[in-house]
């Protein structure tokens, strides 16, 4: 994931509203129904079910699969492709083998020309897929054979193999339609465990078995995610008994440790929670600014209030503990240090205690999405921070569609995240070419060590070139933070205890829509079969 969050399409008052409206969002059965039925609680719905349009980019879409899987350790497995692929002595050649007998959900034949259809689709401009950057190693595709795919790298792309956990689609549907705004974007058809059934925006998703799915029809038959951006209002749902499970802030699910017939599940992320100080704005694009931001905020405070220790201090995009990540940049809370960095750069204490320089208040406002309680949190234990060095920072709630189109020069409490590789998260997040593309590099970050190490990073097929450059990078970002990283969260998962086979991942920034205990529900049995 990146620094983009996945929109929410409805407004507050709408999701409010559509919490009575899917109190049964399973369509006859309610939250604490039969074990081949689950119904959870999701936070943020998608903008497309379409593959060609970034949609499951990152696997476990239910819908489709992609050549390659992660199993639960995050090792790629097959999926499509029959094996793992072979990999010429130059890195710059992938085939694979494509598993034979694979049907679309309407009966048609899976086969190489689908794989590349799908490839070539996301390569062309025309194609609306905001991600598009993560495939810029690709220089074509071609099939030898129905049931072999030939990719041609234009550098040695380590990482490459990971990205064909993205999802294929249909040439004989998708391939007869706009890409961009056909029925498919909303009605799709894969190769996955599940069908979908219905998507009501801003109220749920629902799901059926899949019947002919290669990996055999899935033991729970129907499944729903219900959309519900409020916190609070999926935790009542959830002791309601209208959901099953669904992702929640730490200290909310810490009210349901105790109940009988529930657990919480808890996975390790590359989820972040991080401040974006764009460069355009003259106060939090000042230098002297975000170094001092950078060490004004508590980052333990956070962990221990905020995430009830469900998660750790961030640094940067890559968590401590990562193999990637650079010993010796994490930065200590010293508000002392914060206030001599302004001091020295020339920004004074006014009379109210906030900071001036050449006329210019340091003052700017922070944006967070509405409904979100971490992000809230984080946002006004950032700004309490941010104080007490003499900055004025004002939080805001808003959707966004009111959001997006301030980024420029208005803070926003963001989230990202990728596990795999460090070129997932960071190139979108820094490069300074994508600078106002959408949800990539949300802060205008611009520095060319950054860019150069980026690069260096994404074309080396040698892992200790890799290594320092991405250290070049988390370095960099020591010297001059575009963005203060505040947290890696945990996410937090309640669930019944009906069903066996539940564990989690390690996540990405995604917020249950792929991830969660869900991840493999195809692989669920009710803990009631055979009664």
């Amino acid at each position: 994931m990146t620094a983009r969050s996945i929109r929410t399409v409805a407004p507050v008052a709408a999701l409010v509203l559509g919490a009575a409206a899917c109190a049964n969002p399973s369509g006859g059965t309610d939250g604490q129904g039969a074990g081949d039925t689950a119904v959870v609680g999701i936070a943020y719905e998608p903008d497309t079910l379409s593959p060609l349009l970034g949609y499951g980019k990152d696997g476990n879409s239910k819908i489709f699969d992609g050549l390659l899987a992660h199993d639960a350790g995050m090792k790629l497995r097959p999926a499509l492709a029959a094996e793992l692929p072979e990999v010429s002595a130059d890195g710059l050649t992938y085939t694979y083998k494509l598993r034979k007998g694979v049907e679309f959900s309407d009966g048609e034949p899976f086969d190489a020309d689908d794989v590349v259809f799908t490839y070539r689709t996301i390569l062309d401009e025309k194609t609306n897929n905001p991600s598009r950057t993560e495939l810029d190693a690709l220089k074509d595709v071609g099939k030898a054979g129905d049931d072999t795919v030939v990719f041609t790298l234009k550098y040695p792309y380590a990482p490459f193999a990971q990205r064909t956990v993205l999802p294929i689609a249909p040439e004989h549907v998708a391939g007869r339609q706009d890409v961009n705004t056909g029925a498919f974007t909303t009605a799709p058809i894969g190769t996955g465990p599940y069908v979908l059934t219905g998507w009501s925006k801003g109220e749920k998703l629902s799901f059926k078995a899949n019947p002919t799915y290669w990996g055999g029809e899935p033991e729970v038959k129907k499944f729903t995610m219900a959309i519900i951006k409020d916190d609070d209002v999926r935790a009542t749902r959830l002791r309601a008994g209208d959901l099953d499970g669904a992702i929640l802030p730490p200290n909310l699910a810490e009210g349901f440790a105790k109940d009988e017939g529930r657990r919480t599940h808890r996975a390790t992320t590359y989820d972040y929670r991080t401040v974006t100080l764009p460069t355009p704005n003259k106060v939090a694009g000042d230098t002297a600014i975000r170094r001092a931001l950078d060490i004004a905020v508590d980052r333990q405070a956070m962990v221990d209030s905020i995430l009830n220790g469900a998660g750790k201090p961030a640094y940067g995009p890559v968590p401590t503990g990562s193999e990637w990540f650079a010993a010796g940049t994490e930065r200590r809370h010293d508000l002392a240090g914060a206030k001599k960095i302004l001091d020295e750069a020339g920004w004074k204490p006014g009379k109210d205690g906030i900071r001036v320089k050449d006329g210019v208040r340091a003052a700017f406002p922070l944006w967070y999405l509405t409904g979100d309680k971490l992000r809230q949190d984080h946002a006004l234990a950032y700004a309490s921070d941010a104080r007490k060095a003499g900055i004025d920072i004002t939080t805001q709630a808003g959707t966004w569609e009111v959001i997006e189109p301030r980024m420029e020069h208005d803070a926003v409490l963001a989230g990202g995240g990728a596990p795999g590789d460090p070129d997932f998260d960071q190139y979108l997040l820094l490069k300074s070419e994508l600078a106002g593309d959408g949800f990539n590099n949300m802060g205008w970050y611009d520095n060319p060590a950054v860019d150069k190490a980026l690069e260096e990073g994404r074309k080396s097929g040698d892992k200790a070139t890799r290594l320092t450059a991405y250290e070049t990078v988390q370095r960099e970002l020591v010297k001059n933070p575009g963005y203060t990283f505040l947290t890696h969260i945990d996410h937090v998962y309640v669930l019944a205890d009906k069903w066996n086979g539940l564990g989690t991942q390690i996540e990405p920034h995604d917020h249950g829509l792929a991830s969660g205990p869900w991840w493999n529900i195809e692989e669920w049995t009710p803990k009631d079969a055979g009664k």
